[in-house]
């Protein structure tokens, strides 16, 4: 089933996935009859990114100071390990982030991610029990939320991370309308 462009693989593509002029090309592809996809705020990369940062940082200083102290200075290449994976998890985390994207149809919601395991996600508006907007503290620091959808499927991991709260309550406002209009006939 082809639902549009895959995140991350047009040129024309720029780092909120819409396709360079910030508008994801809405009246072409409404044209076409293919959803409209949206990619994540790239503050929710920096607060990722900045996380992954503190935690390895820490642990190549702990690495290489405390076994360069204690055992001799070649034990202090012990820290190249973190700083290896500080550098995989930085490429990694920035692939990751591009896979993400959601898109507002007629009946439904749709929510793909993944790099490797490609994962779309459709959620019907009229099976929606609840959307929830969280804000963790680290996330409030960065100015995010994250939509969580519920449904009557226990498995459904409908989640859309890293939103700016204004988006996150207009999103979580237009699909309980959508839903209360859609469940009334059952």
């Amino acid at each position: 089933m082809e639902l549009g462009s895959t995140a991350g693989g047009g040129a024309a593509e720029d780092e909120d996935g819409t396709g360079g002029d910030g508008t994801g090309d809405a009246a072409g592809a409404a044209g076409r009859g293919e959803p409209v996809w949206r990619g994540l705020p790239p503050g929710l990369l920096r607060m990722r990114r900045l996380l992954l940062a503190l935690w390895l940082g820490s642990a190549a200083l702990g690495a290489g100071l405390l076994p360069g102290l204690l055992a001799g200075p070649g034990w202090a290449l012990c820290a190249l390990l973190p700083l290896a994976a500080l550098a995989w998890g930085w490429v990694l985390l920035g692939r990751n982030w591009r896979s993400w994207r959601y898109a507002e149809r007629a009946d439904d919601l749709l929510i793909s991610r993944g790099v490797l395991w490609r994962e779309e996600t459709v959620v019907p508006y009229g099976r929606m029990q609840l959307v929830e907007v969280t804000s963790g503290p680290v996330e409030r620091r960065f100015g995010l939320a994250t939509v969580q959808l519920h449904t009557a499927a226990a498995a459904t991991d409908a989640t859309i991370p890293g939103l700016a709260p204004a988006e996150a309550e207009r999103l979580r406002d237009h699909l309980t309308r959508l839903g209360e209009a859609r469940s009334a006939g059952l």
